[in-house]
């Protein structure tokens, strides 16, 4: 695991990779820094991070889109497929890479509170609790486009899916409060979601059964659900949407509330797509 991790931080700095997240992510980071702190003269860093959270709907793809994708498209993965190794430390080997390319920023960028320290009175913990919510947020972003490059060897289609998801993560709850409160709606708009996930079923696993077990479960348990205990539906969709999001999970931080539970919640995130993309290369491993 440590051979692929140094060469996949290695190919990083080699290419122009992490030198283009690296500077997106602190370009952006000073330009919100003066109109946050120096300009509106607010002493709250927590202010930049929040309004950050939408450079990663680009700096994600860029990182991740060729970290198996690229591989696939060069037939160097049979090498991978060859070595010794299980594929959860080849995934975790790059991940971890990828992970120290996403940790130099947030370095970085923590030294900036102590920098508007000298101008006016800044609220430390604060300000360090949501960095650390930033970096969990965005590992757990990370993640997920790992597991979609591993899905594709075009490095374009796996930058454009994974713009497609970031964009629907990041505004997942204001999709959400389009569903109204009621009961029927919740329940429609839960069994359209139980739909969409079967069809995903399907694309991945390429498993007709797979689906069609998953529709028809997740559709007869919503059923019985309603029909036992209908209230309970009213805002449902909505409060899981909410729930699931991980940028709504970052806003706490965000709000002075170092949030165990997202913590958690982050941390399980980036278990379940590092799972998944270890499945996609076993599976193209032995097919």
């Amino acid at each position: 695991m440590t051979a692929i991790y140094r060469r996949e931080l290695r190919s990083y700095f080699q290419g122009m990779t992490a030198y283009v997240f690296i500077a997106f992510l602190l370009v952006f980071a000073g330009i919100y820094t003066m109109v946050y702190n120096l300009d509106a003269g607010y002493p709250n860093f927590e202010y930049v991070l929040q309004a950050m959270t939408i450079i990663f709907l680009i700096a994600i793809p860029i990182l991740t889109m060729r970290v198996i994708a690229e591989e696939r498209r060069q037939k160097t993965d049979q090498l991978l497929y060859a070595l010794p190794l299980g594929m959860t430390r080849v995934v975790l080997g790059k991940y971890l890479a990828m992970l120290t390319v996403v940790a130099i920023p947030c370095v970085i960028m923590g030294l900036y509170p102590l920098l508007l320290s000298n101008f006016g009175s800044v609220f430390l913990p604060t300000a360090y609790g949501t960095l650390a919510g930033f970096f969990l947020l965005s590992a757990a972003l990370a993640a997920i486009g790992l597991f979609i490059s591993s899905l594709t060897e075009n490095q374009a289609v796996a930058a454009g899916l994974c713009f497609g998801v970031m964009l629907l993560l990041y505004f997942m709850s204001d999709l959400s409060s389009m569903v109204p409160d009621s009961t029927g709606a919740s329940l429609a708009a839960l069994l359209v979601t139980v739909l969409v996930v079967a069809g995903l079923v399907r694309i991945f696993t390429r498993s007709t059964p797979a689906a069609l077990v998953v529709a028809i479960a997740g559709e007869v348990a919503l059923f019985v659900a309603y029909l036992l205990v209908p209230d309970s539906f009213s805002n449902l969709f909505s409060n899981l949407v909410d729930g699931l999001s991980v940028f709504e999970r970052f806003y706490a931080f965000a709000d002075g509330v170092f949030d165990l539970t997202a913590s958690l919640y982050f941390l399980s995130v980036i278990a379940v797509a590092l799972f998944l993309a270890v499945q996609s290369m076993e599976k193209r491993r032995w097919s």
